[in-house]
């Protein structure tokens, strides 16, 4: 890598990687720094007992809670990031999603734009990762200006059936947008994909989609098992001089004229925060004192519908989402979330979680019952934070809208007993399952309470931009990998005519 690039990309993960493929074309000379390597490919990748109950993949680090008591985070170090482990599910937020709405909890604010001002990107983007959809079925769908790339992924035949026994009780199950070439994972074997780690066998991610474009062009280069310590403002505080990384032991430093941070929501947070200090006494794009803050994670809850009856042999599962109660909660209240099936859960799966339970009890619960995600929107608050103690990252995460979240349970445990399920268990992921972290950065109009411009550009240095879920002004209720990746062609798009003028 040359010591004075055109710009340097500090992670590879959605935000990092669609950025770079973006860019590639204009020529100008692109480094992208990865603080970890590419991920293995070892049988472990398909061993549910291996990923879930050992934690093969997990990082070897440990953050703290808000109360000082450390846990172990599922933020995934990977060329690619967390997206080598997502469950491939690229949707578009709903139009009303930009508008401002009213919670239970609060007021989500309104977007500093609206979503016809994206939708173009969202149709690049869904191109770009060869999404699998079905346009339509959604009453709540935005407008396209493009059908999806790909028919869906087919329902196994338990998934049909139970798209029926939903429609049957009223219900408006659509198929899920997924990136996933189904035949070419299942070459790998015969497991689902969500939370499954990707070694370039069928799953569309930050690496296998974005990053392979990017790393065809010349002027693209990766540099993996770069730490980035901090930024180094100019003296004038106005532009970020220099970025200084350590990798192979030695503390490196690297000068390019464009700085992006897409290190994810915690860890840009935490950069910016640990490079305080001259012109830049709170950190880096911080003059609003907001870097940090806003942060949000859906709630996030496990739902188990059982039947005796009925026997579940599907292998990935993951087809179907619900939106009957994502704007209202069915009787005209406020709204409640979004529900969606997550991949085929396996007894050594359920061991994870009930590991005092006899296998063969597991075994049968895994063949007669189907697990869905039921996610809430989280209300961004300045009080729910991240910070810093030198090395050490502190998650203060404050749940808002946990009464709407609350609703969507007790709902949907009634939906699913009245479409034939007797018995439905319900269980809270906690902060070790990072459940779309966003927001820590956010893009706003006004500097005085948002660090970064429509464009992703910090309003206090004007070489800084900050492309990943950290730009987030909400989290909606659906997963915002594709409104990530479609922000991050339209930055590309305004950095070739801004900053190279193509």
């Amino acid at each position: 890598m040359s010591a004075t690039p055109d710009i340097v990309i500090i992670g590879s993960g959605m935000g990092g990687a669609t950025l770079a493929a973006g860019l590639a074309r204009s020529g100008a000379r692109i480094a992208i720094l990865e603080r970890g390597d590419r991920l293995p490919d070892v049988p472990e990748t398909r061993d549910a007992r291996a990923i879930f109950v050992d934690g093969y993949f997990r990082p070897k680090e440990m953050w703290l809670d808000r109360q000082g008591k450390p846990f172990n985070p599922g933020n995934y170090y990977y060329v690619g990031g967390n997206s080598k482990f997502y469950g491939a599910v690229l949707i578009r937020y709903r139009e009303r999603d930009f508008d401002g709405i009213e919670h239970a909890g609060g007021q989500a604010p309104a977007w500093p734009f609206r979503y016809g001002e994206l939708e173009p990107w969202y149709a690049r983007a869904e191109e770009l990762f060869r999404v699998r959809g079905e346009a339509g079925e959604d009453p709540l769908e935005p407008p396209r200006s493009t059908p999806y790339p790909h028919p869906p992924v087919p329902d196994e035949p338990a998934i049909a059936a139970l798209r029926e026994r939903l429609r049957g009780i009223g219900l408006k199950p659509f198929s899920l947008p997924l990136a996933v070439d189904l035949d070419r994972w299942l070459e790998g074997g015969a497991t689902p994909w969500d939370a499954y780690p990707n070694t370039g066998r069928g799953k569309l991610d930050a690496e296998s989609a974005a990053l392979a474009v990017a790393l065809k062009f010349e002027n693209v280069s990766l540099v993996t098992n770069a730490m980035v310590e901090r930024l180094i403002p100019a003296p004038d505080g106005r532009r970020i001089a220099a970025i200084e990384y350590v990798k192979g032991g030695e503390l490196r430093r690297v000068t390019p004229a464009i700085v992006v941070l897409a290190a994810g929501a915690v860890n840009s947070a935490a950069i910016l925060l640990r490079s305080a200090g001259g012109p830049c006494p709170n950190g880096i794009a911080n003059r609003s004192d907001a870097v940090g803050r806003y942060f949000m994670q859906h709630n996030s809850t496990a739902l188990v519908a059982i039947d005796p009856r009925w026997r579940n042999d599907s292998v990935y599962q993951k087809t179907l989402a619900l939106h009957d109660y994502y704007f209202d909660d069915g009787e005209g209240g406020p709204p409640l979330g979004n529900v969606q099936l997550v991949g085929k859960v396996s007894g050594p799966v359920f061991k994870a979680a009930l590991p005092y339970v006899p296998g063969f009890a597991l075994d049968w619960l895994a063949s007669h019952s189907v697990t869905w995600g039921a996610f809430s929107e989280d209300l961004p608050d300045p009080e729910s934070r991240v910070r810093v103690n030198g090395r050490t990252i502190i998650s203060d995460w404050r749940k808002t809208n946990l009464a709407a979240h609350q609703r969507l349970i007790a709902k949907m445990k009634e939906r699913f007993r009245a479409a034939g399920f007797p018995l439905v268990l319900s269980r809270a992921w906690d902060q070790r399952t990072p459940s779309h972290q966003c927001g820590t950065v956010r893009m706003g109009a006004d500097a005085a309470n948002a660090p970064l411009d429509i464009w992703c550009r910090a309003h206090d240095h004007e070489n800084l931009f900050v492309v990943d879920a950290s730009f987030l002004p909400t989290s909606a209720a659906v997963n915002p990998a594709l409104t990530i990746a479609a922000q991050a062609l339209r930055v590309a798009d305004h950095m070739i005519r801004t900053e190279f003028h193509a």
